[in-house]
């Protein structure tokens, strides 16, 4: 069995985490989940996270802030930025993949989840089968 994933979750909408959460953990993800940057930046630190889900507007540190810091820390680290505004170009964001609130299914931001966990993955590796060795049974 090969090992669940987890992905940082931070919204400051508790029903909108909630959501968030039970989607992705139906489908066999970890789910680490915040309502606020500063404390999903903590958790981030302590290492095991593989992807992050950021709200764009939030008090404190908002979703483009928490992203930039943890690109900062960790480039590879894929995040996804959510936002109820339509137009992203008007806030700089180091995000890989930007989604519109109530405009995409779960099924959308699961498809953009599995596909930057396997480019940060990368491409599975030829995996060499030892040759079959054939036993030869004598007749005595």
């Amino acid at each position: 069995m090969k090992p669940k994933r987890t992905i940082l979750c931070v919204d400051d909408n508790e029903q909108s985490l909630s959501h968030r959460k039970i989607v992705l953990e139906t489908r066999g993800y970890r789910v680490a989940s915040f309502s606020r940057g500063e404390d999903a930046l903590e958790r981030f630190r302590q290492g095991g996270i593989d992807l992050v889900i950021a709200d764009m507007a939030m008090p404190g540190l908002d979703g483009p802030q928490l992203i930039a810091k943890i690109k900062e820390y960790s480039p590879e680290t894929p995040a996804i930025l959510i936002s109820s505004k339509i137009r992203i170009y008007d806030h700089a964001s180091q995000a890989d993949v930007f989604l519109t609130k109530g405009m995409y299914a779960p099924a959308d931001m699961l498809e953009r989840v599995r596909q930057l966990l396997i480019r940060k993955r990368g491409p599975k590796r030829m995996q060499q089968r030892p040759a079959s060795v054939h036993q030869q049974v004598g007749v005595a």
